[in-house]
């Protein structure tokens, strides 16, 4: 049996059109047999289901879980990253916005590391709109003061790390406030956070289920902001943010 190095989570929520590209792509870059690539079908309403069915018997490396009732992104991620088997674990996203290559090369930059179990991996995008990167920037600024970490390009992909530090996660968000939550976690109980540049494009097919003008960014301020006040206040009363071990 072989052993998992990394199972790389990928959450599909209506990726029909992008699924058979980020498949062959992975198949094209894959170059070890040590790596899975979980798919995550998150509730979709289009024909992902019967995408996944008959592509994944083509593509060894892959495989699939679905959640019937999609709660939330960070929901979706939970349930892969439970399903993983892999001393590393990790995330990307399925719409081919970033390359399935860049997950390879942050692996290579995590095993290289000094100490691979208290090392976190995320990339750093490139090539996004002035207007995005901007918005970002004050995001990271204004989460770094609150919580008190250096927070910078929270929602920034692929991310990967110790299977150990996902065993220790407690009670996690699962809304998109999920990458938020577990890079502050990382930050704070020690772990070496290593960023490295990844292209980031547009689009392919589909839309994104956040990012589509002004008034769908203002709403997920709206909600990082919440939940950011909830996890201060949380810290501030000794409330756990991760699991007794």
């Amino acid at each position: 049996m072989v052993v998992i190095t990394l199972s790389i989570i990928l959450p599909c929520y209506n990726e029909a059109e992008n699924i058979p590209l980020i498949l062959k792509r992975f198949s094209q870059v894959m170059d070890r047999g040590d790596v899975e690539v979980i798919l995550v079908d998150n509730g979709s309403t289009d024909e992902s289901p019967r995408v996944l069915s008959e592509l994944l018997p083509k593509y060894p490396f892959a495989k699939s879980i679905r959640v019937e009732v999609n709660q939330g992104y960070g929901y979706g991620l939970y349930c892969g990253l439970e399903a993983g088997r892999g001393r590393f674990l990790g995330w990307t996203h399925a719409d081919m916005q970033t390359d399935p290559n860049d997950v390879l090369r942050g692996l290579a930059l995590l095993e290289s590391s000094q100490d691979p179990t208290k090392t976190y991996v995320k990339g750093w995008r490139r090539g996004r709109p002035l207007a995005d990167q901007l918005f970002t920037i004050g995001m990271s600024i204004f989460e770094s003061l609150m919580l008190r970490a250096p927070l910078w390009e929270i929602n920034a992909q692929p991310n990967i790390f110790p299977s150990e530090l996902f065993s220790q996660w407690h009670d996690p968000p699962k809304d998109f406030s999920f990458d938020l939550y577990y890079y502050y976690l990382a930050v704070k109980t020690g772990y070496r956070v290593r960023r490295f540049n990844v292209d980031f494009t547009k689009r392919l097919h589909g839309h994104s289920h956040w990012n589509l003008n002004w008034q769908e960014k203002i709403k997920f301020v709206r909600r990082t902001v919440d939940f950011t006040f909830k996890l201060k206040r949380k810290i501030r009363e000794g409330g756990r943010l991760i699991r007794r071990i």
